[in-house]
């Protein structure tokens, strides 16, 4: 994995993991599943080398998987160490986290034990946080805690050992976070292996031996019973299609809900009304989904949802196989850094990033060419009928946001559509035209007001970085207070923000801009005293032709119009 700059990860990075993540996922066999985890560390995680270490019956740690030497793979694939060896190894060291770091100042004493490794040569470090040959990481890999609770280990089912980081340093909070993450994924797609290697194996002595059955039967209700993830038995056909016939206790207890309620319910009836239609069209041999099932207590719970078709020889299928494996950690974790991507860390704004995404989603290469009357026949043929005018413009003569009959705000979010396509006038992207001219002709538009802070630099020079952050924090506030709750306000870079603001005229941007300003004039008490900062606004018009980049730059240039074209003394004023 490339260094990133934290806490900004790039989605591509993002997506890299979550796709060495999913492929642990759709390994056929236990043994597939546990190379997969090792190539992933290789693939995903930015280490040169990798390797698995499972624990085995009698508790020792067998070498069953080793990833980026072949040479090393040779040596060491199918060794064993102690269990009493690994447990000191994982108690030696630094804990970052869950994680192990051993130093190679402290890893010498372990050269002679009895747990298999490798020896890599390299020079002595040159900085504080570079690797050294020696030293050591480890990653504890447990079953899922059954408390339910979300803290706390399982059983230790293995360990991933991880070597020489492509970038030669040691992993940062986001490189220790993700090893940590993807150690708790590996142990779910371990134990899910083992659990559908079990269940395959008691559902082929069904077939095979009739006389067999009841033994069978067993084998199946206890790793049924016992699964660590919920598993439940639905009905396949009939009016009955769907219906839960019987649960186990893990299910029970994700959904807070007896087995005996339980089969009063099919998937679909607790499934989120968002999620129905990913459910249907999962419901059959090997398919799999992630949705929200609904919990007793009105809440909904995010799950991994895999289906299997238990079938009869003679008669066909029987029953449906579902395992149901809780990933609400993991979700809200992918949400985090899917946020720090996209926003600012000091304001809490949308980025830079994340502005050109909401504005190339309203463009496309078509010039703007349609009249206002057509656009507005396809906004009503097309359903976008929120951005109808209220009489007065889109705010009140008391400088506040508009609302409709309903209470709702005019404004609208924006339509995150893919990509920059030429459309013609028959889709369903809905052109983004702008006013002409220098009046207000009643054309309502996208407006982009560029604004760039006035006296900002004095402050940070004379109260230094931190009251400068504390000025930022405060206006971004005071400008998201200032817009309707569809309108965008992102920090562009610096002192600089930008307000996309739709369904608006000329006159309407211009107050707007007004009303802002005035916003963020008023003084602002930093560690007990009171300093101001200025504003000037640029307004740019959006239109289709146009690029998120360009809009910007027009914007940009008229900003600083009306920066120049007001005595200095003023604009700290205002």
């Amino acid at each position: 994995m490339e260094t990133e700059s934290e806490p900004y990860v790039r989605l591509a990075t993002l997506r890299q993991l979550h796709q060495v993540m999913a492929d642990m996922n759709t390994a056929r066999s236990l043994a597939d599943t546990l190379q997969t985890v090792a190539d992933g560390v290789v693939t995903g995680l930015g280490y040169e080398l990798a390797c698995v270490n499972l624990v085995r019956p009698d508790g020792d740690l067998v070498v069953a998987a080793f990833a980026g030497n072949s040479a090393a793979e040779a040596l060491i694939t199918g060794r064993v160490g102690s269990r009493t060896s690994w447990d000191r190894r994982l108690n030696m060291g630094e804990a970052w986290g869950d994680l192990r770091f051993i130093p190679h100042t402290e890893g010498w004493v372990l050269d002679e034990d009895d747990v298999p490794q490798w020896y890599t040569d390299g020079p002595a470090p040159r900085f504080e946080d570079e690797w050294h040959p020696s030293d050591r990481l480890f990653a504890p890999m447990y079953t899922p805690s059954v408390s339910g609770g979300g803290s706390g280990h399982g059983e230790l089912i293995g360990v991933l050992s991880v070597d020489r980081p492509r970038n030669g340093r040691k992993p940062g909070a986001w490189g220790r976070e993700a090893l940590q993450m993807y150690a708790f994924q590996a142990a779910i797609a371990i134990s899910n292996a083992r659990l559908r290697a079990n269940m395959q194996r008691a559902l082929v002595r069904l077939e095979r031996e009739q006389q067999a059955l009841r033994a069978s039967e067993e084998s199946f209700r206890q790793a049924f019973e016992y699964a660590p993830s919920g598993m439940a038995i639905a009905e396949m056909g009939g009016d009955q299609h769907g219906r839960i016939l019987r649960t186990n206790d893990a299910l029970c207890r994700l959904l807070g809900r007896p087995a005996s309620a339980m089969r009063r319910y099919s998937f679909s009836d607790l499934v989120h009304p968002e999620d129905i239609g990913t459910l249907l069209r999962t419901s059959a041999e090997g398919g799999r989904a992630e949705l929200r099932l609904g919990r007793r207590d009105g809440t909904y719970v995010w799950v991994h949802l895999r289906n299997s078709v238990v079938a009869d020889a003679a008669d066909g299928p029987r029953f449906l196989l579902t395992h149901v494996e809780d990933i609400e950690e993991r979700k809200r974790r992918e949400l985090q850094l899917a946020h720090r991507a996209s926003h600012d860390a000091l304001t809490g704004l949308p980025n830079s990033a994340e502005l050109r995404s909401r504005l190339s989603a309203r463009l496309c290469q078509r010039p703007q060419s349609l009249p206002p009357g057509a656009v507005a026949s396809l906004d009503a043929a097309y359903g976008h009928g929120d951005f109808a005018e209220p009489p007065g413009g889109e705010y009140d003569g008391g400088g506040h946001p508009a609302y409709d009959g309903n209470g709702n705000g005019n404004g609208h979010g924006f339509d995150f559509h893919s990509g920059s396509e030429a459309f013609d006038a028959f889709d369903h992207h809905v052109h983004t035209i702008a006013p002409e001219g220098e009046t207000d002709d009643g054309t309502k538009g996208l407006a982009v007001l560029f604004c760039d802070l006035d006296g900002f630099k004095s402050i940070n020079d004379r109260f230094g970085h931190n009251a400068g952050d504390e000025v930022l924090i405060e206006v971004a506030r005071r400008l998201t207070h200032g817009v309707r709750d569809g309108d965008t306000v992102a920090r562009l870079g610096g002192d600089e923000f930008v307000v996309l603001a739709d369904g608006l005229g000329r006159a309407d941007a211009q107050d707007l801009a007004v009303r802002l300003r005035n916003a963020i004039i008023p003084p602002i008490r930093v560690d007990g005293r009171a300093v101001r900062v200025g504003a000037s606004f640029g307004i740019g018009w959006a239109h289709c032709g146009m690029t998120a980049d360009e809009v910007l730059k027009s914007a940009d240039e008229r900003m600083y119009v009306e920066k120049r074209s007001r005595p200095k003394q003023h604009r700290r004023a205002g």
